[in-house]
């Protein structure tokens, strides 16, 4: 029998429609009335609901430590761990997951639905469904997935490359700067040479994230009003999401203004504001003088995952210079650094 920890914590697969017609968050119960062939499988399931139930909009750190910390409390006994969240900031939870738990050995499955779970046409008995059986799933008596995932659609994505791209389909998520891990079909198709092993690796959870981090997004004709008050703020990061592969004007009084908050020790990191593909600093005269002054190459990081990246790297280490240097680093296969 496999044993599975779920972890509800709210998101529209357990809604249901209150007397005005609008959906609001109830309890794991509605859930197990849904899915009777839950009792079928030969699965030991328990279930951590938060209390209340929480919308994915209010996601914070202080949950995100708490999440960790119940997998970190139940680690020893159980196979797999299945996260029931809404989809909003799912892939908010997937990164920042990834990089507090360190030498994670077994999956932690990030799933929901965009209908709920009581609907006629909804898609979360076969997301539920999926992610119990990728959970749970070993071979050698090892389990296949050692990483922190999402699964909608039939797809195994994994946490900290992927986004939520469309609120309007079932196919809810993409990473298209990595490969799918699992496709589900009549069998689950594992990717075997995409999938994290961490076998050999410790398992350390890791409780402390700083949200120091504020974020610049560019566009034509941007003010320096606008981008002092964001690099005057108080942070200790700022995520820039530039143009193309990394590109920025090239007018001084902007590499002025930001060489300013570097000099001041604040780290800028540089992440494109396009889906698919790569910064690459350098490469054009609109990004030469980015990495002259210091600017971060964030390579194919997502937002979600340059967010919560920082956030966790400024959680773990006092020096500035230190997160610079990790930022750029490939530690939970959240990028790929294409020098």
């Amino acid at each position: 029998m496999h044993n599975i920890f779920i972890i509800y914590t709210g998101g529209t697969i357990g809604m249901v429609k209150d007397e005005t017609g609008t959906f609001v968050p109830f309890d794991f119960e509605l859930i197990k009335r849904n899915l009777p062939d839950l009792s079928r499988l030969d699965y030991k399931l328990t279930v951590h609901s938060f209390e209340p139930i929480i919308d994915s909009s209010n996601m914070k750190p202080e949950i995100w430590i708490e999440m960790a910390q119940i997998i970190k409390d139940n680690y020893a006994n159980y196979d797999g761990f299945v996260i029931l969240h809404g989809s909003d900031t799912m892939a908010f939870t997937a990164s920042v997951l990834s990089f507090m738990l360190e030498g994670l050995q077994k999956p932690v499955v990030l799933s929901g639905s965009q209908l709920p779970i009581g609907e006629i046409r909804t898609d979360a008995r076969e997301n539920m469904m999926t992610a119990l059986e990728i959970a749970s799933a070993k071979q050698d008596g090892v389990s296949i997935i050692q990483e922190v995932c999402i699964l909608f659609d039939n797809k195994l994505f994994r946490g900290n490359r992927s986004f939520k791209y469309n609120s309007a389909k079932f196919e809810a998520f993409r990473s298209p700067n990595y490969p799918v891990l699992v496709e589900a079909g009549i069998h689950l198709k594992y990717n075997t040479d995409a999938l994290l092993n961490n076998i050999d690796k410790e398992f350390i959870l890791h409780t402390k994230l700083d949200n120091r981090v504020a974020v610049l997004k560019l566009f034509p004709g941007i003010s320096a009003q606008t981008i002092k008050s964001v690099l005057d703020s108080d942070v200790r990061s700022i995520v820039m999401e530039t143009f193309g592969s990394g590109n920025t004007t090239t007018d001084s009084w902007f590499l002025d203004l930001l060489k300013g908050a570097i000099d001041q020790g604040k780290n800028i990191l540089n992440i494109s504001q396009c889906k698919v593909g790569s910064v690459e600093l350098g490469r054009y005269e609109t990004s030469q003088g980015l990495k002259a002054i210091g600017v971060l190459n964030g390579y194919d990081l997502t937002f979600e995952a340059a967010v919560t990246k920082l956030m966790y790297l400024q959680g773990e280490l006092e020096d500035q210079k230190e997160v610079a240097y990790w930022v750029e680093k490939d530690i939970r296969g959240e990028l790929t650094v294409n020098d």
